[in-house]
């Protein structure tokens, strides 16, 4: 007994000098993924080339998002429309967002609408093979304890039905306390402050992300990745962000200049139809408002998934995109793709 004591402390005094960190399991069953996060599911060439190329195995789907509507009622919204049938071979697993304030108004009563909700969509859309729902919220340290209570109810639930269920996490959260969930998504994009014109890249800067580097390895959920591939176009009048435009056409020199850096002045006053606020039908163009073009580096998404690894050894076995789409397809190089997959 004492040789076997005398071992312990042996073994607990090597991890201490060596600095080990914990072994933290990686999630079950990783592939090849993509987030799809449209409201029309439909896939061109360029897409279906995509899923070929990188082996692609899961598909992320946005099914709805979860909102308070007009009149303080927690209720589903813009729900995806199916086109066309899922490519077969390939896993789905349905995606809600819910809107952080959709808590403050009491979500525990919609934990079996959405559970069947979802699995309705799957038997109308003949979508097969699904395991698992993942959730996606921005909680905070106020709404925690109300939106674990939900995620303990959705995971009783799919449990019975021998499914899963994961959420996304985002870098802030890695410092509290982690959901009741089977495993989760790290979502590395949309880390800085988009507000500011001034700041570094808000979709993926590796500085943003170093401070919460600290927190990867005790984590105690099963981790993987995801990273993006999307840019975005900024609106500002002076220094005050506005809004996201999208897919604008910048090269009309009627309405935009060209100054460097993906900086681009608005020459001509123009509405534009707004996709992002609910409060109005058009984003307002002035002339004098500035659109700024960004998207991380290819070497910044390298550089953070190396980063990870490091910190964090498994958690680029499934390594996902966001996201699924023509357009953001063609940011980054084959080669760009396949260091980003790689584990």
């Amino acid at each position: 007994m004492k040789k076997l004591v005398t071992y312990m402390i042996l073994m607990v005094a090597m991890l201490i000098a060596c600095g080990c960190k914990p072994e933290r399991k990686a999630i079950d069953d990783p592939k090849p993924a993509v987030y799809y996060w449209r409201t029309t599911f439909g896939l061109d060439d360029v897409e279906r080339q995509f899923l070929t190329d990188y082996k692609v195995g899961k598909m992320y789907v946005r099914y709805f998002d979860v909102v308070v509507n007009d009149k303080g009622l927690v209720r589903p919204n813009a729900t995806i429309e199916f086109k066309e049938p899922v490519p077969e071979g390939l896993e789905v697993i349905p995606t809600i967002f819910i809107v952080n304030n959709c808590i403050d108004h009491g979500i525990d009563s919609i934990a079996p609408l959405l559970v069947d909700r979802v699995l309705q969509m799957n038997e109308t859309h003949d979508i097969k093979g699904v395991k698992e729902i993942q959730i996606d919220c921005d909680w905070t340290a106020k709404t925690q304890d109300a939106y674990f209570k939900f995620l303990e109810q959705v995971r009783q639930l799919l449990a019975s039905k021998g499914m899963k269920l994961s959420a996304t996490i985002r870098l802030h959260q890695l410092a509290m306390k982690a959901p009741p969930v089977d495993y989760g998504v790290l979502m590395m994009y949309n880390t800085g402050d988009l507000k500011n014109s001034k700041q570094r890249n808000p979709i993926l800067d590796k500085r943003d992300v170093e401070p919460y580097l600290k927190h990867l390895a005790g984590y105690s959920l099963p981790l993987c990745a995801a990273y993006p591939n999307f840019g975005w176009q900024l609106l500002y009048t002076g220094d005050k962000f506005r809004d996201i435009l999208y897919s604008e056409d910048l090269s009309d020199t009627t309405l935009y200049q060209a100054v460097g850096n993906g900086k681009y002045v608005v020459v001509s006053s123009i509405d534009l139809p707004n996709y992002l606020s609910s409060n109005s039908t058009y984003t307002y163009l002035n002339a004098g408002d500035t659109v700024m073009v960004i998207k991380p580096e290819a070497s910044t998404l390298v550089k953070v998934h190396d980063a990870l690894s490091h910190e964090r050894p498994g958690i680029n076995d499934q390594v996902i995109i966001y996201h699924l789409n023509n357009s953001s397809i063609n940011n980054y190089s084959p080669s760009d793709y396949e260091k980003i997959f790689n584990p």
